[in-house]
């Protein structure tokens, strides 16, 4: 907890020092808006003394217009910082956004092993939103919060020393009861953030899983459960409220105090005969909500701090930043030829569960096949994992062609491999964009080829507009062999060497696998293959066998 604790303060203090370049434009503006304000009030005070004076002409003509001026400035000038908030925030937002998900990525589907994926939705997307605040807002607000209340004070402190010194006064009681109200604010924050992740995590599963939940007649229990989740983070939401309103309430107060203060000294001044400048008065009388307006902007932000806290400390948690490329020469393999080697490969997910794999070696030759048998557990979908790049070995050695994985660009090792799983993943969209979601440069004629040669075609054809039909999320429309021919004419797309496949039948009826492994064999041709399957029928592809047990390897054949 302590480690967290420092790592998301170090992580504040970094973002905080990034954020202060990108909050100097609004900085400045609000010190230009500043000064306008002030110029503004001397205007009214010069337009009373003058409407005063017994000499002077009936209307303060010359006076009235600067102030007239002074506002509109003032207009624009808000304008201009509400935009330049506005870039600092989203700036942020898209730099953070990116950094995460780039850590995500490199972790690849391995963390999901560790993390719920709607607790990784909630951190990329809420979490990170929930910094805007912290950029837009509370760094200029700030800075703001001193500098604007110290001029205005250098400026009333010209006009009246003693009304300056009420001011004064008046804002040093400000922090104090700001910072009483923001340790619960930061306690509230973050149970608010926890009450909202765990809402997320759930309300994701029961989409993912409403067939289940309708077929066991658990709907109204589950529309109760999320009830009861969504009022907690409505208790937790309202909580954070009550709490930032509190500060609200002191400032209100210190600035009545000093409005109080500051008018009962010009009062008994009038009262008594020696108001010798009213205009001088209603100067300091009008700098009052100006000394006050920065801090309540400062009152404002105050609990995007706390917000921002709560959401820093998801986003340390996030894995680490990809680990730059090893100062050697970057290795190229040939695209066609592909030989892959594991020599004494070791890798463990945890430790009370022991090794996934122990000191495994193979070699698959150029254009042969290998399969991978085993009982479930025994370490084939962590080989397809290591040579998809999602994890590296903690020792031992990958290579392909004899260049180590490790030295090899991503992109192409990505290029270098076509993967098959369990479940193919097909996105929102037409058939023939889920195709070339492999080669987004592909041509029509090209995927209609790829189509063509998985069969994609013979079912498609049935469908109302072919490849251009709309299939939902995760397929649905499609039958589980369809949406495997669709994966297949992904790899067929791709064309590349290396072919993985995990268990790429388990889920199919007899008839359907069976279909399923003639495109498979016409896509085995020319290309290193490693099959990982239990069945029976997929083991009649040939090539040479390799039993597992244990992430050893038992046998060959």
């Amino acid at each position: 907890m302590t480690d967290a604790k420092t790592a998301s303060r170090a992580w504040m203090r970094a973002q905080s020092r990034v954020g202060r370049r990108t909050a100097l434009p609004v900085v400045a503006f609000g010190l230009l808006g500043i000064a306008l304000a002030t110029g503004q009030a001397a205007c009214a005070g010069v337009a009373l003394q003058t409407a005063l004076a017994p000499a002077s002409s009936p209307v303060p003509w010359i006076a009235l217009a600067g102030f007239a001026l002074f506002a509109v400035l003032r207009a624009g000038l808000t304008l201009l910082s509400e935009r330049a908030a506005f870039e600092a925030g989203a700036t942020a937002r898209r730099r953070l956004r990116t950094d995460a998900l780039t850590r995500l990525l490199a972790a690849g589907p391995a963390l999901l092993r560790e993390r719920h994926s709607g607790e990784l939705t909630s951190v990329v997307v809420d979490r990170i939103e929930a910094l805007d605040g912290l950029f837009a807002r509370w760094m200029p607000a700030a800075t703001l919060a001193i500098a604007g209340p110290v001029l205005i004070v250098l400026v009333a402190a010209i006009a009246d020393w003693k009304a300056a010194l009420v001011l004064a006064g008046a804002g040093l009681l400000v922090p104090f009861a700001m910072a009483l109200s923001g340790i619960g604010a930061a306690v509230a924050a973050k149970r608010q953030f926890a009450a909202l992740g765990h809402l997320q995590a759930r309300f994701l599963d029961r989409v993912r899983g409403i067939a289940t939940i309708v077929m066991h007649g658990r709907a109204g229990d589950e529309a109760v459960a999320l009830g009861a989740a969504a009022d907690e983070l409505r208790r937790r939401t309202m909580r954070v409220l009550r709490v930032a309103f509190l500060s609200s309430v002191a400032l209100d107060l210190a600035m009545a105090l000093a409005l109080i203060l500051i008018a009962l000294r010009y009062g008994a001044q009038l009262m008594e005969g020696r108001l010798d400048n009213p205009g001088t008065a209603l100067f300091v009388l009008l700098l009052v909500p100006e000394f006050f307006a920065p801090l309540r902007g400062f009152a404002a932000a105050y609990q995007e701090k706390f917000h921002a806290g709560a959401a820093a400390d998801a986003l340390v948690t996030l894995p680490p930043p990809p680990e730059p490329a090893p100062d050697l020469p970057v290795r190229t393999v040939e695209a066609r030829g592909l030989t892959v080697a594991f020599e004494d490969v070791r890798l463990t997910w945890d430790e009370q569960r022991g090794p996934a794999l122990d000191g495994l070696s193979f070699r698959v030759p150029a254009g042969e096949i290998l399969v991978l048998a085993g009982p479930s557990g025994a370490g084939k979908s962590t080989v397809m994992e290591i040579l998809l790049g999602f994890v590296r070995p903690q020792s031992g050695r990958v290579t392909f062609n004899g260049a180590d994985v490790s030295t090899l660009v991503p992109q192409a090792l990505a290029r270098m491999t076509a993967w098959i799983g369990q479940r193919p993943m097909l996105f929102a969209g037409t058939i023939r964009e889920n195709i070339r979601f492999a080669r987004p440069e592909a041509t029509d004629a090209e995927v209609d080829e790829a189509a063509r040669l998985a069969r994609v075609d013979s079912f498609a054809a049935t469908l109302p507009k072919g490849l251009d039909t709309v299939v939902g999320e995760g397929g649905y429309g499609l039958s589980g062999g369809q949406a495997q021919r669709v994966a297949i004419a992904r790899a067929f797309l791709k064309n590349a060497p290396l072919l993985l496949l995990d268990e790429p039948t388990v889920h199919l009826d007899p008839a359907t696998e069976a279909e399923v492994l003639e495109s498979l064999r016409r896509l085995t041709i020319g290309r290193t293959v490693i099959l990982a399957s239990h069945s029976s029928a997929a083991h009649s592809f040939g090539g040479r066998r390799l039993d597992l047990r244990a992430g050893r390897a038992a046998a060959a054949a």
